[in-house]
Order: C-alpha cells, then structure tokens, then sequence
C-alpha cells in the first residue's frame, strides 16, 4: 500500500491562504486540495450553504489528482483541528475510500523538514462509491426536531451556537433543540452524545462538524453529518433559538 499525504489547510477569512500556506513549506511528497475547489461545490445555489458538497464526479477527479486511488492510504493534515483535513476523512469515506487517517496536531506535530514549492502526485484513478447513511438533510432534520430518539450537536464556539456572535450567515441562533458541543472540545463527548442512539452533527458549513464526526468514529458512535449546517438551515429561513 502507498501512503499519500494530503495538505488540507485553509482560512476561511482568505480562501487562497490554503494554497499559500501549502508553497511556503509543506510535509514532502503531500499533495494539496483546496477547501473550496476541491472539497466543496462552490457553484450550487447560495440556499444550498457556505461548503456544499462536491458531487461525486468532481470529488474524484480531485482526488486522482491529488495522488488518491485503491491502494493508496491517505495522511490528511492541516493546522491541527481546523476542519480541513477532518472534512477530507470525511468525504473519502463518504465516496467509498476508508483508508485514510488524520495526523492528530496537524503540520506542527511534524518534526521532520518541510518543502516549499509543489510537489507533483502520481495520479491515481479514484472510483466514487457513495453512501447513503451517513449524511442528513434539512428537510428530513425539520421533521425530526421534536424526535427524542435523535440528537442534534452544534460543532461551533458557544457564542455563535447561543447566538451572541454571527460573522458568517444572516440570522444568529442554533437549530431548536440542538446541543452545543464546540468542535474545540471534541476530546470531551458529552453525556448525552455518548449516551445517543442517533446523532447528527452541523457547524457553520459543515466543515468543522467533520472534527466532532471523527472524535465520534474513534469512541466507536456512528453519527451523520447535516452537510448544510447553519449556512443553509439560516439562508432557508428556518426556525432558530437562540441562548
């Protein structure tokens, strides 16, 4: 098996840090995917949120690019938790490939050199197998929110979740009944995730839900993510609580 390692950092502030970051000095031999290009479908309809999903023809054509095939194990890694590379897990096993990890602490844990510039990766031919039980839509979610049988994590800071703060989207709040399980304490599940016979998780965009997701598979929790998050369910005109 070749091992493959995938540069997933990014800003959200500035898009085209990612990039950047990536030329001024990178892990050697790591391919770079770019959260917007790669790991999101920036063309769909703006109700659709901030990060939509790539469909599953241009998520491949990125990944064989990046050097992602059968046979390969993939390494992803951004600035440590950032969403990035937990976004990237994410989607290879959505699409199929379940070889791949994420390099806990990100590029700082790394103490060998870094190389600036791009690295060429030997393109692979990644066949898309998508799933179908791991993702939860608004709709379905709108019905579901008095269900006691399922419970809804919020991945983002407490401010935003109590609505006190809002940067991104056009209403603050969260979705009614949702718990706030910030995405920076994903090491410490709480209660009633763990206790939880049906989770589904959001964030903003449905990138840094991706790190609660993970901290979640390794406690062995199978959870869906809401891939709109707040961008789409606040853009919908949804309703929102707020506190």
């Amino acid at each position: 098996m070749r091992y493959q390692f995938v540069d997933c950092r990014f800003d959200l502030a500035h898009p085209e840090r990612g990039e950047a970051m990536y030329l001024e000095g990178h892990i050697p031999g790591a391919s770079f995917l770019d959260l917007e290009l790669d790991l999101s479908d920036m063309l769909r309809a703006p109700d659709a949120g901030r990060h939509p999903l790539p469909d599953a023809t241009a998520f491949a054509e990125s990944a064989s690019r990046a050097g992602i095939g059968s046979g390969v194990f993939v390494v992803a890694y951004d600035q440590g938790a950032a969403g990035g590379a937990e976004r990237l897990w994410w989607l290879l096993r959505h699409f199929g490939h379940n070889d791949v990890a994420v390099l806990s602490g990100g590029i700082g844990v790394w103490h060998g050199p870094l190389r600036a510039g791009r690295d060429p990766a030997n393109e692979a031919g990644f066949v898309p197998r998508p799933r179908d039980d791991d993702v939860l839509h608004a709709d379905e979610l709108l019905q579901r929110l008095d269900d006691p049988d399922i419970v809804v994590v919020d991945a983002r800071l407490p401010e935003r979740y109590r609505g006190e703060l809002e940067p991104f989207d056009p209403v603050a709040g969260h979705i009614p009944g949702a718990i706030n399980w910030p995405y920076t304490e994903a090491g410490k599940i709480p209660v009633e995730v763990q206790e939880a016979s049906e989770i589904v998780a959001y964030c903003g965009s449905g990138v840094t839900a991706c790190v609660s997701l993970l901290a979640l598979a390794r406690a062995g929790k199978r959870a869906r993510l809401y891939p709109g998050s707040w961008s789409e369910w606040s853009r919908r005109g949804l309703p929102a609580q707020r506190g």
